[in-house]
């Protein structure tokens, strides 16, 4: 059948690219062809409208008009999308001899194993028959590869004739689209950053309108609408408040699984901030607790991911059941599932025992061949729920060696901190932190200053000094730097910075660099929030300071929460002179010993075996460099004791070993 040239028609075919700077939506803020005030066309690339006409009629870097070869057709019906062999593919809706829903299955999973646009656009010209859907799908998968932030890593792909083809058969045929794949195009078209006033985009929105003013779309299709009105003119869209009206006519408990995650992602996409249709949100949770067991992966790891979007912390039964439900799915996650869940069970702060259990079977297979963000995730989850894995630990510090280089910097920095917060150096830990030092050296310049900080802090917490680098982080050029990052440095930076210097004045005397300045510097580890000093537990400090009490004969022989001139917050000081005598604790002169007693609560530990966390064992380990007589009053031990003769019996024993107690 002979071939015929489209001529391209200036305004009616016209599809316009955006090609400067994107933003986080596509706002509809020119037109593709203007008028000016003289009645000449002003062309869309041009920065305003002059008086003269447009004085760059050949630009294009704003428009791209579109040029194929079609068929001249045999017959036209709706529906589906003929392609041509040749290499301009032609396009032709229509209905009879729609692909199958097995065809468009197996078109579906070759489209996911292209690894590039052009493989796409390969498969597109293999295609006998497409449908509006499997043209849109196409879009989709385009876009999935393409996408770099707001903008296209290559926009000229979409100058493709192949890609030209699909969006003008698009446009011409808008009116016989099926409502799942007109939606479907017109998201794809917002993902590819087409201009909002472009006849194709034009055309889709009012066709989208005409379909949803009819009441004819199912929840799905709406989710879809009404991500792509949120991302052309934003939450305050009219046709979004249309489809949310849409949506709430029927109540959640009579949707589909497929409906509620669509909703989800939708309300998660922006609709759903500040605390908008909160009563939506919360049937939708009840009803979630619901069909839960029947969820899968995919759906378990979004719903947890829109949980922490919307911030419905209220929501924790739902969270606590779909960790549940997740421990079965944790072989078959994908990366990006994984991560996401891991990421909302640290958000909420959340660690069921099953799950960890899976993870522990599952990490050793994983941390060599998994994307490093989720290897990162997953260690990052057990150092912030304080749970010691060894068998975790050690195969994330065996992939860290050879995986170390590929990782970018806050995914190094984040997995030694996991390591610094639980106190834990795996048996390779020579080859770690040589390969730690390795980067930091080489790759310097690419930290951002608080995430060399936090690395660097937590190398301390397991006894590595990073001398060659403490220099730089206190010149005042990093300094000041870290200062521009976080205008107001909080308490916990300067108290990271303050403990940094401490370390190396107490474990580095061979330091000969610049002073960390005073003004850096904290009087008190020990803050609200959070913090490098865990607390005292209150319970377990009473029951404490009764038997002291008991032990001493009266309360003035010991001091409580006393701050010491090094920063650390003792939980109690006792005083002795030089004969061992006990001294009041008011006074300062002739002391010869001070007995700093650490009452270490569950919260000191990590929660799965009986190991100081590493804020602790430093604290602890300064102390004993600063002169004072550590005694650590572990609740393990003391919890045992039911009577007040065992605890002063206890008490004596821990702080005068090798001295008899005398009845008072």
């Amino acid at each position: 059948m002979a071939l015929k040239i489209i001529q391209k028609v200036p305004l009616f075919w016209q599809i316009g690219i955006h090609r400067g700077p994107h933003v986080a939506s596509v706002c509809p803020l020119t037109r593709l062809l203007r008028t000016s005030s003289a009645g000449q066309p002003s062309c869309v690339a041009c920065p305003c409208v002059r008086s003269q006409g447009c004085k760059n009629p050949q630009s294009a870097r704003g428009v791209r008009r579109l040029t194929t070869i079609a068929r001249e057709p045999c017959f036209i019906v709706s529906s589906s999308v003929r392609l041509h062999r040749d290499s301009v593919p032609h396009l032709r809706l229509a209905q009879l001899h729609r692909p199958t829903a097995a065809e468009e299955q197996g078109f579906q999973r070759r489209l996911e194993s292209c690894s590039s646009s052009r493989q796409v656009f390969k498969l597109l010209c293999s295609v006998e028959i497409l449908s509006d859907t499997m043209a849109a799908a196409a879009l989709h998968r385009v876009a999935d590869l393409e996408q770099d932030g707001y903008s296209l890593k290559d926009p000229t792909v979409l100058e493709k004739d192949t890609i030209r083809a699909l969006c003008l058969q698009l446009e011409q045929d808008s009116g016989r689209l099926t409502d799942a794949g007109l939606v479907s195009a017109l998201l794809a078209c917002t993902r590819l950053f087409l201009d909002p006033w472009s006849t194709l985009m034009v055309r889709l929105m009012s066709e989208s309108q005409d379909r949803l003013d009819c009441g004819k779309l199912s929840i799905q299709q709406l989710c879809t609408l009404g991500k792509a009105m949120l991302a052309i003119e934003g939450p305050g869209c009219v046709i979004l408040e249309q489809v949310m009206e849409h949506i709430q006519k029927q109540g959640p408990a009579q949707w589909s699984l497929s409906d509620l995650i669509a909703v989800y992602k939708l309300l998660q996409g922006g609709v759903g901030d500040d605390g908008k249709y909160s009563d939506l949100l919360n049937a939708m949770h009840t009803h979630s607790l619901t069909v839960a067991s029947r969820m899968d992966s995919t759906a378990i790891s979004v719903l947890l991911h829109a949980l922490v979007t919307l911030r419905q912390n209220q929501a924790m039964p739902l969270v606590i059941n779909l960790c549940k439900q997740a421990v079965r799915h944790v072989p078959y996650f994908t990366d990006e599932e994984l991560t996401l869940v891991v990421g909302a069970l640290i958000h909420f702060g959340l660690s069921d025992h099953y799950f960890v259990e899976a993870l522990e079977k599952y990490v050793p297979t994983m941390a060599f061949t998994s994307h490093p963000e989720t290897v990162t995730k997953v260690i990052q989850f057990f150092g912030r729920r304080n749970v010691l894995s060894p068998t975790v630990f050690d195969a994330v510090a065996e992939s860290f060696v050879y995986r170390a280089d590929n990782y970018n910097t806050s995914q190094v920095a984040r997995q030694i901190m996991a390591f610094g917060m639980l106190g834990y150096l795996p048996p390779n830990a020579a080859q770690v932190f040589r390969k730690v030092e390795n980067i930091v050296q080489t790759r310097f310049s690419q930290f951002q200053p608080r995430t060399l900080l936090n690395l660097l802090h937590a190398c301390t917490l397991v006894e590595r000094f990073p001398v060659n680098f403490v220099s730089k982080v206190f010149s005042s050029y990093f300094l000041e730097q870290l200062q521009e990052q976080d205008a107001r440095m909080d308490r916990l930076v300067l108290a990271q910075l303050t403990q940094l210097y401490m370390t190396v004045k107490l474990e580095c005397p061979f330091y000969q660099g610049p002073r960390l300045l005073p003004k850096y510097r904290v009087k008190s580890f020990l803050t609200t929030g959070r913090s490098i000093e865990t607390p005292a537990d209150g319970h377990l400090y009473n029951s404490v300071k009764t038997g002291l009490i008991e032990l001493l004969g009266a309360r003035s022989y010991f001091g409580s929460k006393v701050l010491t001139p090094y920063c650390y917050t003792l939980d109690v000081e006792i005083k002795l002179d030089e004969d061992g005598y006990v001294l009041p604790a008011s006074q300062t002169d002739d002391v010869y010993k001070r007995i700093a007693l650490c009452i270490d609560g569950q919260k000191r530990f990590t929660t799965n075996v009986r190991k100081l966390l590493g804020k602790e064992a430093i604290k602890q380990r300064h102390l004993r460099l600063l002169g004072y007589e550590v005694v650590q009053i572990p609740y393990y031990e003391f919890d045992n004791l039911e009577t007040m003769t065992s605890v002063v019996a206890y008490l004596h024993q821990k702080i005068f070993p090798h001295t008899y107690r005398l009845s008072w």
